[in-house]
């Protein structure tokens, strides 16, 4: 039992640790927010009930958006080369597919 349980929390902690860390993928500049969002945000974020993505009210907005992309948190990856243009595509794509908790 002990050894199950010691397993079970190092596979968690390895697939936390897996999702958070920089990514230095720099989109072209003329790629769509659904490129962007295919290319990477797909890897841990999965589209569920029709949305891309289910979002707080906090981070249904442009910005909040753009800034949890570019610095990441606990548990997300931060792809700080998704800048200007492509991360405003990005941000739009996001809105426009998602659906608010």
């Amino acid at each position: 039992m002990k050894n199950t349980t010691l397993i079970l929390t190092f596979v968690a902690l390895a697939g936390l640790v897996g999702c958070s860390r920089t990514d230095p993928y720099t989109p072209p500049s003329d790629a769509t927010g659904e490129d962007i969002f295919s290319t990477n945000c797909t890897k841990c974020h999965k589209p569920e009930a029709g949305a891309a993505m289910i979002l707080s009210e906090k981070m249904a907005n442009k910005d909040a958006i753009i800034q949890k992309v570019q610095k990441g948190s606990m548990g997300m990856t931060a792809f700080p080369n998704i800048q200007g243009e492509p991360a405003q595509r990005l941000a739009e794509y996001v809105l426009a597919n998602s659906k608010t908790k």
